[in-house]
């Protein structure tokens, strides 16, 4: 089997990372995560219809010996998006667990576990936690934006680095890593990152590279400040911060303003107030702070900031509501890529398995927008009559049928009633994907 010629063209810029057997030996794994029902390496050469065409293990040392790098493959990925975003590159970092089992799968650790844990209860569980970069990015197909991951590391837990050796880092460090890698390479493009609160701290908002703003969550009993007077020429070290300003809860027990934004799917109403402040870590730098109150919807007090000092509160909203999509990345990721199936247990093999997931996650949808989106065709369902546009699982059934339809129809075939089976076969095949 092969993938549409569409998209084997697509991945051609992505050779330059790796010699030519091993982009070879990608090409038919790729094909095979496509197809597969389960994400092993075996699983997926099964799927590829590549079983015989070399030994096994070649698939297994594509990820456990190569030497090809996941950051090039990343950087690479990102130039394919670069020329679809005009403007400011907006980022999103967050991270997710990985269940896994075993004791000597490298790198694994108890993690908080989102997906049972409720707000008053935390869970755990055992696995790997992923901290991931994306591109956010709106498509002409879409109603919505897509979060494109291209980055990646792996969170190791203190518990683990001091059972096993190596130095820790938090995973704030590790999306400052990946940040600082990608706004060196691309030094005359301006970024701007929405993160959520465990990213949002100074451990990442003074680390900020020259060319990329931030926006994220604040406390709402964050101590914040004006900006520092004027020096007077006396004798001392001058002031480097202004007077004490109210904290974002404080805020709202004053004149607010109301405010109706279309955000997260739907029509909220809201109260707010807005201030330029500075925090307690960073005085030299100017943040927009914006307090909200919803008005309806049981939601709770919260409060956002960003660096963009001059921007209205409304974009700053708006903004980090398109965080959202990374979300949906990583539930389609897992769901329809098997992001948490791959069964390495090396280092090497760990640290480059599971990213490819969310790096065909990538892939599929800029197929998708360039040549995709004109094969689609909406199934027919009269219990869900107004689905305006096509998800991600639609993506990929019809990548898998534009693959199958490319093999099959090109086969010498004259006889009309096979013509009619093979039409048949294809139609079963999109109903199955």
């Amino acid at each position: 089997m092969f993938l549409v010629p569409s998209f084997v063209e697509l991945l051609q810029p992505l050779s330059c990372v790796m010699t030519t057997p091993s982009f070879n030996s990608f090409q038919t794994i790729l094909l095979g995560w496509v197809f597969a029902p389960r994400r092993t390496v075996t699983g997926m050469l099964l799927a590829a219809d590549a079983v015989g065409s070399k030994h096994h293990s070649a698939y297994h040392r594509l990820f456990s010996a190569a030497r090809w790098s996941l950051d090039e493959l990343g950087l690479a990925v990102f130039s394919l998006i670069l020329p679809l975003v005009h403007g400011t590159v907006v980022l999103v970092g967050d991270d997710t667990l990985a269940r896994k089992r075993g004791l000597k799968v490298h790198g694994v650790g108890m993690h908080h576990d989102p997906l049972v844990s409720s707000r008053k209860k935390a869970i755990v569980n055992w696995g790997h936690c992923w901290v991931i970069l994306g591109v956010l990015i709106q498509f002409p197909f879409a109603d919505r934006c897509f979060c494109l991951p291209i980055l990646f590391r792996l969170y190791v837990s203190k518990q683990t680095i001091r059972n096993k050796g190596g130095s820790y880092q938090t995973k704030p460090q590790l999306l400052v890593q990946m940040l600082q890698l990608l706004c060196q390479r691309h030094a005359e493009r301006h970024l701007h990152l929405l993160v959520d609160s465990a990213y949002g701290g100074k451990s990442v908002l003074l680390k900020l590279p020259e060319n990329c703003q931030l926006t994220s969550r604040l406390l709402l009993d964050a101590r914040l400040y004006d900006a520092p007077p004027p020096k007077t020429g006396k004798v001392g070290r001058p002031r480097k911060r202004g007077e004490r300003l109210p904290t974002p809860r404080q805020m709202l027990q004053g004149r607010c303003r109301h405010i109706e934004l279309d955000i997260y799917g739907r029509h909220d109403k809201s109260r707010i107030a807005q201030v330029v402040a500075r925090v307690y870590a960073a005085p030299d730098r100017p943040l927009k702070v914006v307090a909200v109150e919803p008005l309806r919807g049981g939601r709770q007090i919260q409060a956002f900031y960003s660096t963009v000092h001059t921007a209205s509160a409304e974009w700053v909203l708006s903004q980090y509501a398109r965080r959202w999509s990374v979300e949906d990345t990583i539930h389609e990721a897992k769901g329809q890529l098997g992001f948490e199936q791959p069964q390495g247990w090396t280092k090497a093999a760990v640290l480059r398995t599971a990213p490819v997931a969310m790096l065909l996650y990538s892939l599929i949808v800029l197929w998708f927008n360039a040549q995709g989106h004109r094969h689609y065709q909406p199934p027919k369902r009269p219990w869900y009559p107004n689905k305006p546009h096509a998800s991600f699982a639609d993506m990929l059934a019809t990548l898998r049928a534009c693959s199958v339809e490319k093999e099959v129809l090109s086969m010498p075939l004259h006889d009309q009633s096979v013509q009619n089976l093979l039409q048949t076969l294809i139609h079963v095949v999109k109903q199955a994907a």
